[in-house]
């Protein structure tokens, strides 16, 4: 089975995470973000998978080489400007078979590919969309189905007073190669807006699924896709690493404090005596926590040094930054690579801090 799947937009609500890396390839957990969907792929079958990118589609191709690490084989398309989701599936045309899977690249899900793909060929679908239920349908462009799971209509995010449904695409698509007659080349075409009202009636339909699905486009579902992984709430690799006891130590790892699980630590960390990581903690390789520190629901990649007396939590900390003495990071804040904050300092209230900026000690006081 074949897939594409599209990386090409920038990332701009995860930054400063994506101002240095693409989305695709920004560490979740301990792999690339993108590694999860490539290893949900082929544990339902796809060993072919097409990559349609934008924003910095050299460093994507760098990280993930040709897929021969993950058991596929992996394949490149380059936008030469942002062509829409259609517009970006017409541009691997060449490369596509009959029937193929297209998906949105900012999602972490677990829903039953195989399933979708069976239910496609019994009802001899062009299309076939993935749908799940949402909590507040307001916020979102419903799908509204008929019995027998064909697509009657799109209602684009209503009020909460008319909501005819509450299943939203998931950005999991089944496909058949002649929707693509239905794409002009050359220009920016949306699938949602433009192809998938045309086939309403024929041949389109849903596939609803409860399975875990989390759109990973903020900062604050980065933290929780995070925590659902090594709380074992998605299905993963992860989960298999992390063992009976929920916790994942890699080689070379200096811990004299305590870790608490569930929690990843990767190799050559260093935990000081009187230091306390986790619950809901991730460390990257070569992370070192100073002495009595605190750094739990929180995300600290490699490299960085955190001083003594510091107090991490609910924070994304990017690689390389240096973090002083008595420092509090809290509230859904965000430092990109490289950044130097100095000795008591406060930062809180989701602020976001871009790679290489340098706070003297005592600077911020939230």
């Amino acid at each position: 089975m074949q897939a594409v799947i599209l990386v090409g937009g920038e990332g701009t609500r995860l930054r400063p995470l994506t101002s240095t890396l693409p989305k695709p390839v920004v560490p979740l957990v301990d792999r690339p973000f993108i590694a999860f969907m490539l290893e949900w792929l082929r544990a339902h079958g796809v060993d072919d998978v097409i990559m349609s990118c934008g924003f910095l589609a050299t460093a994507v191709r760098d990280v993930l080489g040709d897929g021969s690490r993950l058991g596929i084989r992996l394949r490149f398309v380059e936008e030469p400007d942002p062509r829409g989701t259609a517009g970006a599936l017409k541009l691997a045309e060449p490369m596509l078979d009959e029937r193929f899977l297209m998906l949105n690249g900012d999602v972490l899900t677990d829903i039953d590919l195989t399933r979708q793909i069976a239910q496609h060929e019994a009802t001899g679908a062009t299309a076939t969309l993935a749908l799940v239920p949402v909590a507040d349908p307001s916020a979102y462009g419903l799908v509204i189905l008929e019995e027998d799971r064909s697509v009657r209509d799109f209602v684009e995010k209503p009020s909460s007073k008319e909501l005819p449904s509450n299943l939203i695409s998931a950005g999991a698509y089944v496909l058949e190669r002649t929707i693509l007659e239905l794409v002009p080349a050359d220009r920016n075409v949306s699938i949602e807006r433009e192809v998938w009202p045309l086939l309403v009636g024929k041949g389109l339909y849903g596939f609803p699924s409860d399975s875990y699905w989390l759109d990973i486009g903020t900062p604050a579902r980065y933290l929780q896709g995070t925590f659902d992984i090594i709380e074992g709430n998605v299905e993963t690799a992860v989960r298999e690493r992390l063992g009976s006891d929920w916790l994942a130590i890699g080689e070379g790892a200096q811990l004299d404090g305590r870790v608490v699980p569930p929690a990843v630590l990767g190799q050559g960390v260093r935990v000081a005596e009187g230091a306390h990581v986790g619950s809901l903690a991730v460390l990257g390789a070569d992370v070192s926590v100073g002495a009595g520190s605190i750094v739990e629901r929180a995300v600290v990649l490699g490299g960085t040094q955190i001083g003594a007396g510091c107090e991490l939590r609910d924070c994304i900390v990017a690689a390389g930054c240096r973090i002083g003495d008595h420092t509090q990071i809290s509230g859904g804040a965000v430092l990109g690579e490289g950044v130097n904050v100095g000795a008591d300092n406060v930062i809180t209230r989701g602020a976001r801090i871009f790679p290489g900026v340098a706070l003297p000690d005592g600077a911020i006081e939230f």
